[in-house]
């Protein structure tokens, strides 16, 4: 789903998508859209987090010394 940025009359910045026929399909205040991009997570990056926690080995603490 490809975004193109527009500006409202009051300056706030927007995301909108278009349909095949390039109406406008959905229009967002920038800050709501990247708010909710925020909060998902993309299926690339749960691969890599995951992982990641495989190949990280479990850190060992020193004993202290008497």
């Amino acid at each position: 789903m490809a975004r193109t940025t527009h500006r409202s009359s009051k300056g706030t910045k927007l995301y909108a998508v278009r349909d095949a026929e390039g109406q406008f399909k959905d229009i967002q205040t920038y800050k709501r859209a990247h708010g909710a991009d925020l909060k998902r997570k993309s299926k690339a990056e749960g691969a890599v987090k995951k992982a990641a926690k495989k190949k990280a080995p479990a850190k060992k603490k020193a004993a202290r010394k008497k």
